[in-house]
């Protein structure tokens, strides 16, 4: 009897595990990033505004389309770390401060530990899949247009 708790008790903490682990899916927007030339690109961004949203983004992610990501919006401007734990997918992140310009973008490595951090306050990060911004022309100083 004592085996068939244990075994009961084992299945369903291996259930409770696994749906912890399911892929969360957010509320999606479309953004429109505007380069320095003047010239309008849109992402269709999921939107993590709520702590628990922040904190899962795409972990466990193992595919990111071009042209997707997702923005974290935070309450106040702050120095902004991000890390890669339990996030397959290669991302490169965005840090805009509240008028929507993009004061740095990194590049960030799959499952990392390593903390990526905004080098000035920010209130919002855009995590795309690693290399987009640079393949679409996304620079430092171009702006996320912030009427979401």
């Amino acid at each position: 009897m004592f085996r068939k708790i244990c075994c009961a008790a084992a299945f369903v903490l291996l259930v409770c595990a696994i749906a912890s682990c399911k892929t969360q899916r957010l509320p999606v927007k479309k953004l429109a990033l505007i380069k320095a030339d003047g010239e309008k690109l849109t992402v269709s961004a999921e939107v993590a505004k709520t702590p628990s949203e922040r904190e899962h983004g795409f972990m466990g992610r193992k595919k990111i389309p071009d042209g997707t990501g997702m923005l974290f919006v935070f309450e106040n401007d702050q120095i902004l770390h991000f890390w890669m734990k339990n996030t397959p997918h290669p991302l490169s992140i965005a840090y805009i401060d509240r008028n929507g310009v993009i004061q740095n973008i990194f590049n960030m490595t799959p499952f990392s530990l390593a903390s990526v951090s905004s080098t000035v306050s920010t209130r919002y990060a855009l995590e795309v899949p690693q290399g987009w911004f640079e393949k679409v022309g996304i620079d430092v100083g171009d702006k996320l247009e912030l009427d979401f």
